[in-house]
């Protein structure tokens, strides 16, 4: 499985802005390891990091793009599923039963729900609202998604076992075709080999690792 190396930071707390202009962020390893297998368009570039300080998991993602689409209709689940968007998926195995997921788009709208094998999605479950925050900004050539986790939650979900978080890091793009209408291109870290898009199987899933 692929992994990505989660720094520990030692002596301060990393400011979660919306921004990503943290200091701390310095200190943290870039994965721009991204494709998008099921489509010819390369899709703009995606920066991922994370860090932790025993409490919390941080993550930023900034997304190069000029064209970003939003849904503004309302702030329903098809609303955010309709729109430019980042997501991490948590899952306690390989089984997947049950995985968690978080999709969120520009507006630091959070589509968050509880999955179960072959896409069988409660949304009517929600991550604690305590335990969760998200922050978003959008610039003239990019635009930044960061937020932080907290470390109690992902242990009471069971996604931590030997400081390994067993995760899906995706972004989903949407084109405006010769219809004006948009369409989805599919962009993950891990590539899953599969036939059509489905970020929703064990094959998609890479590791953090919590470094001491």
């Amino acid at each position: 499985m692929k992994e990505y190396q989660v720094h520990l930071i030692k002596e301060k707390q990393l400011i979660i802005s919306g921004n990503g202009d943290d200091l701390e962020w310095d200190n943290a390893p870039f994965l721009t390891d991204f494709c998008s297998p099921w489509s010819t368009e390369k899709g703009k570039e995606v920066i991922f990091k994370a860090l932790w300080d025993r409490e919390n998991l941080f993550f930023n993602f900034t997304v190069l793009d000029t064209e970003i689409h939003l849904e503004k209709k309302d702030d329903s689940i098809e609303s955010i599923g309709n729109s430019d968007r980042v997501e991490l998926f948590f899952r306690t195995d390989a089984t997947m039963n049950p995985y968690y997921c978080l999709e969120i788009d520009t507006q630091s709208r959070v589509m968050d729900f509880i999955a179960y094998p072959d896409k069988n999605f409660d949304f009517n479950w929600n991550w604690p609202k305590n335990d969760l925050i998200v922050k978003s900004s959008v610039k003239a050539n990019s635009f930044i998604v960061e937020g932080s986790i907290s470390i109690e939650s992902l242990k009471s979900l069971r996604l931590i076992k030997n400081n390994r978080i067993e995760t899906g890091i995706f972004r989903a793009k949407y084109i405006k075709n010769q219809n004006k209408s948009f369409i989805p291109n599919w962009i993950t870290w891990v590539n899953p080999n599969t036939e059509t898009p489905n970020f929703h199987i064990a094959s998609s899933f890479g590791v953090l690792t919590l470094k001491e």
